[in-house]
């Protein structure tokens, strides 16, 4: 039998975590979790070693140990336990808060408020990212773990420290930033202030910093496959409002550990999905992305020994296989007071381990790239980036999965990296973007590239405000007056408010992207609406109709329709490329409500501008996410069934079959047979005009056709 040589981050592909509380070495049973292990097939598992609570013998009287440890080196017995599967094991470290004793011995590795009081969290002393604490302290943990176990890397879970809300101001933040930028710490969170935004920059560069700080130790220390992984979170729009740059730190890793446990209420199992494209493609398309998932009870509230429904993680890992996730389970404790949770991760473990050659080192297909961009998110969300940024960007995901188009997530550095890959990119309201990224769509474009772009992208600078002039505007011969329409907030939905109570105007001569809306002559809409003039190809072809009562319903009557106000905006440049570009908020408004109509016009907007590069077809009842991947002399397609799983709040509990799946799919390659991996099956296929088209009786969970 051959013996896999590749490093650890490259052959593991299935993880376990038991994430272990302070009474596990007193309560639980390590036999239980070695025949876990076993059951689950997983190749690596992540072990609480120090931090908040540590379960070492450790040299350092600092560390808090776990009230139960004892004289027991808890961490050493779980490392042999799974050693002796071969399993490859991760140190998990948890460091950003310690004890009073230890804030008392180094008061000035702590952060402090503008009182100079410690901040203290749930009785714990917040260590500051930029003392000694993790400059000296954590440096010399580290090298003892490694010396002492030799983990194969570091997890750690709360390296980035406190979030954009919470200025330090200890004497280390406050001597380092004046050195760094000339001034004194910003008196208060306000991004109108130049201080302030200075200061948010200086924390990105900073986590940066330790990030690659921490790594240069392990890497010494341990050897150049030990990592200090910092978990990362993979919403672009908001991940949590900390100084955690997705792009960068991406680009640095070759495994990328992303704690991302479950949906939440904006978005639902498809986030999953998104998340393996999106940390991927940041990094290099091979990168292995693990991600957390919960096995215990998420949502509006959390209950942490309770198993949570079957089909809600799994159908969470099962939607991020579709982008290239790796599984890795999560529980809390490693006592079994829940052992319903046990039994759930099983089956998909079990598929993915029979089914992992499939499952890696294949290539996408999606033509269709929608760009991302944080610095969007920090400097024109800024307070309100759930309303500016979230959800433009959730709307428009979710408009292409409900409509089935597969497309990768794009950051806006890397559009030229992947532009030989792309036909058409959508760029929902992304409203910062530096001069060379506007050059790269300018480019992307003059070479007969499409676009869908919406709201005012292009148009701030780094900072957040407006610029002078926009290439890419002038280019498509859009001029903004300054002026809007509607409603750009949330509104009140009380029937005696109606200033949200507006449509989109259609003309009687359709344009083609109003396929589906032949019976209608108006779209509500309930957004903002950006007043702008043309002078280039592209040309209004829906107007707006002004807010009216809606309530009482004789008063529900049109006044004024406004077909001089361009809703949207469609047309072909000299290049031969097709630009939509929507001045009403749509994709924000999709966001929010999930308006059929609203996802439907998105993606005929995408549809119409991407022309006969779009020629994958899925057609049958019920939401699916597809995407397809090519894999040396095979192409594969993934379908996952979300059918009526997304409904918020609540928890899945049952998965409904969608029947008759029709797929019509070109390919490039000699084709003798298509089968189903979680069918067990071959089906017959036709070929016809480069296409190979079959249909599947049923799809439970999900499906992986493999065409060969």
């Amino acid at each position: 039998m051959s013996i896999d040589s590749r490093p650890w981050y490259e052959r593991v592909r299935r993880w376990g975590q038991t994430n272990l509380t302070e009474d596990d070495p007193k309560r639980n049973n390590i036999d239980f979790w070695v025949e876990q292990w076993r059951r689950t097939r997983v190749q690596g598992v992540i072990v609480n070693c120090g931090g908040i609570v540590t379960y070492y013998k450790t040299g350092f009287m600092e560390q808090y140990l776990a009230a139960g440890l004892g004289d027991r080196d808890y961490f050493k017995e779980f490392m042999d336990a799974a050693q002796s599967l071969g399993l490859v094991v991760i140190a998990r470290m948890d460091t950003n808060r310690a004890t009073k004793e230890f804030y008392e011995a180094h008061p000035n590795w702590f952060c402090r408020d503008k009182d100079n009081n410690p901040v203290i969290r749930q009785g714990r002393y917040v260590a500051c990212v930029n003392s000694g604490y993790f400059r000296e302290y954590l440096p010399a943990i580290i090298t003892e773990i490694i010396e002492k176990y030799r983990p194969a890397s570091f997890a750690e879970n709360s390296w980035s420290g406190l979030g954009k809300d919470n200025i330090c101001y200890c004497d280390n933040c406050r001597e380092m930033f004046l050195e760094a930028t000339g001034c004194g710490l910003p008196e208060e969170v306000n991004w109108d202030d130049p201080v302030y935004r200075e200061w948010v920059r200086w924390n990105y560069k900073r986590r940066t910093e330790n990030w690659d700080f921490l790594n240069e130790i392990t890497n010494r220390v341990g050897g150049e496959d030990c990592f200090y992984c910092g978990m990362i979170h993979a919403d672009p729009t908001n991940p949590g409002r900390r100084f955690v740059d997705i792009k960068e730190l991406c680009k640095r890793s070759k495994i990328i550990f992303t704690d991302h446990q479950s949906r939440d209420p904006l978005n639902g199992f498809e986030q999953s999905y998104v998340n393996g494209l999106l940390l991927r493609f940041a990094s290099n398309e091979e990168t292995v992305v693990p991600q957390s998932t919960a096995y215990y009870v998420r949502g509006d509230r959390t209950f942490r020994l309770s198993a949570t429904p079957p089909n809600e993680p799994n159908l969470w890992m099962i939607s991020g296989g579709a982008g290239g996730i790796s599984p890795w389970f999560h529980h809390v404790s490693g006592a079994e007071y829940d052992r319903r949770q046990f039994e759930h991760p099983i089956p998909y473990y079990n598929w993915h381990a029979d089914n992992e050659e499939y499952l890696y080192n294949r290539t996408s297909l999606a033509n269709v790239g929608i760009v991302w961009n944080q610095t969007n998110a920090d400097f024109y969300g800024r307070d309100d980036v759930y309303e500016r940024v979230s959800l433009p960007w959730s709307g428009y995901i979710s408009a292409l999965v409900q409509w089935r188009i597969p497309f990768i997530p794009i950051n806006a550095a890397d559009i030229g990296k992947y532009s030989h890959r792309i036909k058409t990119l959508v760029l929902p309201d992304v409203a910062i973007l530096s001069d060379s990224q506007i050059d790269d769509i300018c480019t992307f474009i003059e070479g007969g590239g499409n676009i869908v772009i919406t709201g005012i992208t292009g148009t701030l600078d780094r900072d957040g405000l407006p610029v002078k002039a926009s290439k890419l505007w002038e280019m498509l011969g859009i001029e903004f007056t300054g002026k809007t329409e509607g409603a750009f907030r949330s509104q009140p939905s009380d029937w005696e408010y109606p200033h949200a109570h507006t449509y989109i105007h259609l003309p009687e001569k359709r344009h083609e992207i109003f396929e589906g809306f032949e019976e209608t002559e108006i779209i509500g809409f309930g957004g903002g609406l950006h007043i702008v003039e043309s002078h280039g190809p592209l040309k209004p072809i829906s107007g707006y109709i002004m807010p009216f009562p809606i309530f009482p319903p004789e008063f529900s009557w049109i006044r004024e329709i406004r077909d001089d106000l361009s809703t949207i905006l469609a047309g072909e440049l000299a290049s031969g490329s097709r630009v939509v570009y929507f001045p009403a908020d749509i994709d924000r408004c999709h966001g929010r409500e999930r308006l059929p109509d609203h996802g439907r016009l998105l993606a005929n907007a995408v549809c119409w501008a991407a022309g006969d590069s779009l020629t994958l077809k899925v057609e049958s009842k019920g939401l699916i996410i597809v995407h397809p991947y090519k894999q040396e002399a095979r192409l594969l397609l993934h379908l996952v069934n979300l059918s009526g799983c997304n409904f918020n709040p609540g928890y899945c509990t049952d998965i409904f079959p969608i029947e008759q799946v029709k797929v019509k799919m070109p390919v490039d390659i000699h084709i003798e047979r298509v089968r189903l991996l979680a069918g067990k099956k071959e089906i017959p296929f036709e070929f016809v005009d480069g296409h190979a088209q079959f249909t599947i009786d049923r799809i439970d969970e999900f499906e992986l056709v493999v065409l060969e």
